[in-house]
């Protein structure tokens, strides 16, 4: 459930960013880029659809560059501002970041074993943890609740999404970590749970 937070917003839309060329050859991006495709792009205007009319006032952005374009194209169709939230940048991928898994089992060969015994709290080399993360994904909250005198639309990533779903929704870190959302999907998140638009 949301916390009595009166930063928080009491309801929220949730998107990923669109597909992204890295996404299509599975590299890890973290906090380094790549563009949307053009599938992508069709994505984000498929939300910025879905969302007209359900009282989004403001659409707060990761700043990275595949999710600050994603809410672009959803606030021009809404005519509303986009504010660059640092905080909802993905998690950082460290060393890790650009690599596919088949090139860090090379680097780094005991990686998917470590994480594994630990996946919240095993931090990227050089990068960071979930559990850092989720701090991160607190503070985003606040600032969009701040930012919002309605409805806002965050605009995020796979990871860290997991983390705001998790402090909104009160959420473990195993139940955290089970959570999935592919692009093009948006989650309406309020008091009485989560669903997807």
């Amino acid at each position: 459930m949301i916390p009595q937070d009166r930063r928080v917003p009491e309801r929220l839309l949730l998107v990923r960013h669109g597909q992204t060329e890295w996404n299509v050859e599975h590299r890890l991006q973290g906090q380094l880029d790549s563009p949307l495709t053009a599938e992508g792009v069709r994505q984000a205007a498929s939300v910025a659809e879905r969302v007209v009319g359900r009282g989004v006032t403001i659409v707060c952005s990761s700043p990275l560059g595949r999710a600050l374009r994603t809410a672009l194209v959803i606030a021009e169709r809404l005519g509303v501002d986009v504010v660059e939230v640092p905080e909802l940048a993905e998690v950082h991928h460290g060393r890790m970041a650009g690599m596919t898994w088949d090139e860090i089992d090379v680097r780094f060969p005991t990686a998917r074993e470590d994480r594994a015994a630990n996946r919240y709290g095993w931090a990227f080399p050089g990068g960071e943890s979930y559990a850092q993360a989720r701090a991160r994904a607190r503070r985003a909250l606040s600032v969009c609740g701040w930012s919002a005198s309605g409805t806002p639309l965050v605009v995020s990533h796979e990871m860290i999404g997991r983390m705001l779903r998790a402090e909104l929704r009160g959420l473990d870190a195993p139940s955290a970590l089970a959570l999935r959302h592919p692009h093009g999907v948006v989650f309406e998140i309020d008091h009485r749970g989560e669903r997807m638009l």
